[in-house]
């Protein structure tokens, strides 16, 4: 009996022990994702890559050193009365015209990665390849669909996994690599366009985002995409930044202090149109903050950013150096409500400064860096500059794996005379007002198994009072339209490898 009462005993504690074990492990993660509207940040390990342990292959169960990815995409676009410029270069002269026709676009993009960590530490290696293409289309391609056989991602790292203490490593990456920080809004990879966003350089990191504090740095050349050739670093420009993440507090607010630059060393006067590029030297601080309001069920997630510096323009083939001061702040605001459609109704606004006169001798014009566009707008039409942008949004899960979100958005231009970048329309004399348009949009997405996703997705956008000013048969990119414009896509996504949850028999 006595043999019986320890063994009870043994299993009561060492069930305890089994109970408790998760909570031990979690006691040191800090880090908590934001509820923000498509504004949380990919991790160093893009999503579709799985861990060789956890894929269907039973026998490699051991094998945790090894990552893996196989990823291919396949979209059907339409779209009416598109508000973005396309380059005709039939003619042999690049000219920007408006597209005039529907647009019915496939576009295709197939991923590899391979990554080695762990088993060589501190030295670890991945290599990510892509090929991006377009089929269809009534307008010539750009960068943004296609980069066919492109090498997106070749690092080596040095990881010390305690350099700093328990759990606190100091990593040291150099060669091509992805970036996402912060909020996505100023450095993102895009995963929506067909192509990605890269660099080449170096990324130096204290911490990492599960400890209470870690500080990120880099310093790298953005890489030009070229669709049929090598992508190459353009040499003539450095982007360069670091960030804090405190998460001391993190079950209510993560703050993160930021500092990003841009210089470049221009050449106004090349010889060749298409290399010509003016000097600009941006800096800009910045803090960003989210979180939670205790327990209420309110989240909020905050950016601010301060640009000064410098900006070259051309102005009658004469470079003219002006002083560069720009601000942009967002604040979003959501509810997550107790029912089983987890539903979360948010309220965002974003605002960025315009340029407010050519020739003065200031450009006022927020710079947006290497951001990610559809927080602002599914069609693409906005980025983080010379905007006040509303929004509303609802998102709910009505069933398991399917996910369900709609919005409403308007759109304002903060300098009536800094234009709309992304639609090549300005008004220099500020006479046609500033409200853009508004629209809406709507989007399911769908988990059909472990290794098929699908969603699909509707957006009108509706123009304003500024965007029909200039419904008067000719723009500086030729004929122009103000019908509302409708963009319809059905997305595929296949995942060689699963969701990472394998059930092994």
């Amino acid at each position: 009996m006595k043999q019986q009462f320890f063994k009870t005993a043994s299993k009561t504690r060492l069930a305890g022990v089994l109970l408790l074990l998760p909570q031990l492990v979690n006691a040191e993660d800090y880090y908590r994702p934001t509820k923000g509207y498509r504004v949380e940040p990919a991790g160093d390990v893009p999503a579709y890559v799985r861990s060789l342990s956890k894929t269907q292959f039973e026998q490699f169960r051991d094998v945790e050193w090894l990552d893996l990815g196989l990823d291919f995409r396949s979209r059907y676009e339409y779209r009416e009365n598109d508000l973005r410029p396309w380059t005709d270069t039939s003619s042999g002269t690049a000219v920007s015209k408006y597209r005039a026709e529907p647009d019915n676009l496939w576009l295709l993009r197939t991923r590899a990665y391979v990554g080695i960590k762990d088993i060589l530490d501190p030295l670890r290696f991945a290599v990510e390849m892509e090929d991006a293409r377009s089929y269809n289309g009534n307008y010539e391609t750009s960068d943004a669909d296609v980069n066919e056989f492109e090498l997106i991602q070749a690092y080596g790292e040095l990881y010390f996994d305690n350099a700093l203490g328990h759990n606190r490593p100091i990593s040291i990456r150099a060669g091509r690599q992805h970036l996402e920080v912060l909020d996505r809004r100023l450095v993102g990879n895009n995963e929506f366009r067909n192509t990605t966003n890269n660099f080449e350089g170096y990324r130096l990191r204290f911490g990492k985002k599960q400890n209470n504090w870690d500080l990120d740095t880099f310093v790298f050349q953005p890489v030009e995409r070229y669709k049929y050739e090598f992508d190459q670093p353009d040499e003539d420009t450095w982007f360069y930044g670091a960030v804090l993440s405190i998460r001391e507090w993190s079950d209510f607010i993560t703050i993160q202090p930021y500092f990003l630059g841009r210089n470049t060393d221009g050449d106004p006067n090349n010889s060749v149109a298409a290399n010509r590029k003016n000097d600009r030297s941006i800096y800009a601080p910045g803090l960003r903050v989210y979180g939670l309001f205790g327990e209420s069920g309110f989240d909020f997630d905050g950016d601010i950013n301060k640009q000064f510096g410098r900006f070259g323009e051309t102005v009658n083939g004469t470079q003219q150096l002006r002083q560069h001061d720009a601000l942009a702040y967002s604040l979003e605001v959501g509810y997550s409500f107790d029912h089983d459609w987890k539903p979360r109704a948010s309220l965002y606004y974003g605002y960025g400064t315009g340029d407010k006169q050519s020739g003065d001798g200031y450009n006022q014009r927020f710079d947006a860096f290497y951001g990610f566009n559809q927080p602002w707008s599914r069609n693409d039409y906005y980025s983080w500059d010379n905007l006040h942008a509303p929004k509303a949004r609802l998102e709910f899960t009505p069933y398991n794996n399917v996910r369900v979100d709609l919005g409403y958005n308007a759109y304002w231009l903060e300098s009536e005379t800094g234009g709309w970048n992304r639609a090549n329309l300005r008004d220099r004399t500020g006479q046609s007002g500033s409200f853009m348009g508004h629209e809406f949009d709507i989007r399911l997405r769908h988990k059909l198994n472990p290794y098929i996703d699908w969603s699909m997705s509707y957006a009108r956008f509706t123009p304003g009072d500024y965007t029909e000013s200039f419904d008067r048969g000719n723009t500086a990119a030729g004929p122009f339209t103000s019908e509302p414009s409708n963009f319809f896509y059905f997305e595929v996504s296949l995942n060689a490898f699963g969701d990472g949850k394998p059930k092994y028999r």
